[in-house]
């Protein structure tokens, strides 16, 4: 058959289409040329087709002649003048002239994109490669279980503990989250899964919106179509609100077991919620044994170091790595190390949430198997368990209180470390921080204020054992008292951190009429708190632990507002905390600013987030 003739242009490979049985290509439905093949993929620049046939798998020119000599097993499209392909000898990537661009060969090869191409290696490792075959950059010494192709110069890598997290064309982190899945980023947005569900995040790895999804598209003009839970498909917008509903939750959803959710079918996820005291018991006796302390190790050798039962250690360990605590090296064999979560619970971190698991597993634990009694009596359950409201218990156990502490310690460095970027307290000449504890939150004020003066105030108890940083010695004064009772103390600035939420709304009062009687006239007091939104059920679980421990709760702007307003106090403005890995904490803590001064005009609307400063 005679090649069809073509118009004069310049690259007509640019138009031509596979024909039906894959053997050849068409120009305007016309064989483009005369030969046949077994096999034929599209042309890519420079006018090149992968081809396969008896002699086998090669490169084809726009005439239908070979670009080479070279045969492989396998060939695909050039992409950035290159091309993978598979040899006898393994994968690797060839130039136009069928020539290797480099010697070494591997398990699989992927396309040039953004001049990076990912690679596997024999040992089932992954990592990219540069336009001259080298390696991109270090992802440690045995590289990442899996890697993708970059967009906008990043690109998902899946780490060795199994989350995945964006790497830039060098091999850094874009920002510092992981999550249990993750996609490339598209026109400044990346689908994410954590364990809540799908979602969108920013280039800063910070969530777009609070809600989540069983499932979300990329965003199209600013606009993304989601699956919620329920079956609902919606559309929404980059701050997650709903623009139109195009499937109600009723015509996906009868009573079956396929509705999906990020874990499974339902009755997989509710069985999952069911016993999810298996993973916080699990983490709990990990703690208390030092299982993260005593890693890295072989699980043999962290058995004997621990007087575990023979065997006991590498049963804990699957589990730890099934919570996505730990994970097993290739080499050597049974030694497990702890992944980036799991190095949280070493008691050595600068974040160790190894007294939080303490705190959580035990006493938390035992009172939350009351949790119907006090939903029916409205009172907490852990007077009943213990015999005694929850401070005054933990005021008896000074091993309990420390570790108590100890672990508001850790959540205060994480979530209060930008209160000196949203708060200027420069002009505060005394700051009191009332049931400060250990005094984490006032030490980094007072480091940013260094012509205030500070006061810190709780229980005696509390504070029998804080230890005042040396450069602040002089300039803090501790004081032990009831925060119920008088406080004997007078300050241009109250500090009230994740207290109110403790206390049922007649002994917040109370509290609050403490805070006033020490405020100066132009005092100002600053709450610490996270503040629900009306109508939106968010916080659920932490506001029932409030209830079961402490009979207190967490608390909307109006209900805050109400409870100042009771005391002769008047709010001021709000402004939203971020977190110290600057995340927006859009459903976290608030720093509302309140005055002793009713009769004041409104100052204007306070800003959410950084750099807002009064």
């Amino acid at each position: 058959m005679p090649n069809y003739q073509f118009p004069k242009m310049k690259q007509p490979w640019q138009e031509f289409t596979i024909s039906p049985e894959r053997s050849h290509h068409l120009f305007q439905g016309h064989p483009a040329y005369s030969a046949r093949f077994e096999e034929v993929l599209k042309f890519h620049a420079p006018g090149l087709a992968p081809v396969r046939d008896s002699s086998g798998a090669y490169h084809i020119l726009a005439d239908g002649s070979p670009a080479y000599s070279n045969r492989y097993l396998r060939t695909f499209g050039f992409y950035e003048g290159r091309a993978a392909v598979c040899s006898l000898g393994g994968w690797f990537h060839i130039l136009e002239n069928g020539q290797p661009l480099y010697p070494d060969r591997y398990d699989w090869c992927g396309n040039f994109q953004e001049k990076r191409s990912a690679v596997r290696t024999w040992d089932g490792q992954y990592f990219h490669i540069r336009p001259d075959g080298t390696k991109a950059y270090e992802s440690g010494n045995i590289g990442y279980r899996y890697v993708g192709d970059y967009r906008e110069g990043i690109a998902v890598v899946q780490r060795e503990d199994g989350l995945h997290a964006h790497i830039t064309l060098d091999g850094r982190r874009q920002h510092q989250r992981c999550f249990p899945d993750l996609d490339v980023f598209h026109k400044g947005f990346a689908r994410a899964r954590d364990d809540r569900g799908w979602h969108h995040i920013n280039l800063q790895g910070e969530p777009a919106y609070g809600r989540r999804f069983a499932a979300v598209e990329p965003f199209y003009n600013g606009q993304a179509r989601v699956e919620d839970f329920d079956g609902a498909l919606l559309v929404i917008d980059e701050a997650g609100k709903t623009i139109v509903q195009l499937r109600s939750p009723e015509i996906t959803s009868p009573p079956s077991l396929e509705i999906t959710s990020p874990e499974g079918d339902v009755l997989q996820a509710l069985s999952a919620d069911m016993v999810g005291y298996w993973r916080s018991q699990t983490i709990f006796a990990a703690v208390k044994l030092g299982v993260f302390d005593a890693l890295p190790a072989t699980s043999a050798a962290m058995e004997q170091k621990l007087g575990l039962a023979s065997g006991m250690g590498e049963r804990l360990l699957r589990a730890l790595h099934e919570l996505g605590l730990v994970f097993p090296r290739v080499s050597p064999a049974n030694f497990w190390q702890t992944s980036d979560r799991g190095a949280l619970l070493a008691t050595n971190h600068p974040l160790s949430m190894a007294s939080a698991a303490m705190l959580w597993g035990s006493e938390h634990y035992a009172a939350w198997a009351s949790l119907a009694t006090a939903l029916r009596e409205g009172k907490p359950a852990f007077d009943t368990q213990f015999g005694l409201p929850f401070f005054d218990w933990y005021g008896q156990e000074p091993e309990k209180l420390k570790t108590y502490h100890q672990a508001l310690l850790t959540y205060a460095r994480h979530d209060y470390s930008a209160i000196t970027e949203a708060i200027d307290f420069s002009d505060r000449a005394t700051i009191l921080d009332a049931g400060g504890g250990t005094g984490e939150l006032l030490w980094m004020v007072l480091q940013a204020s260094p012509r205030s003066t500070g006061i810190l105030l709780d229980r005696p108890e509390a504070i029998a054992n804080v230890r005042v940083p040396e450069n602040l010695a002089t300039r803090v004064q501790i004081v032990g008292a009831d925060l119920f009772a008088s406080w004997s103390a007078v300050a241009d600035a109250v500090i009230l951190a994740r207290v109110l939420h403790d206390w049922s709304d007649p002994q917040a009062k109370i509290i609050l009429q403490r805070a006033k009687q020490a405020l100066t006239p132009t005092g100002r007091l600053y709450i610490l708190e996270r503040v629900l939104e009306p109508g939106v059920p968010d916080c659920g679980l932490l506001d029932l632990n409030m209830l079961v421990i402490t009979g207190g709760c967490e608390r909307t702007l109006p209900q805050f507002q109400d409870l100042l307003r009771s005391v002769g106090l008047r709010l001021r403005q709000q402004i939203k905390m971020r977190s110290d890995r600057g995340r927006s904490e859009k459903s976290g803590i608030s720093v509302l600013i309140a005055r002793n001064r009713i009769g004041d005009a409104p100052s204007p609307p306070g800003s959410e987030g950084l750099p807002a400063r009064i």
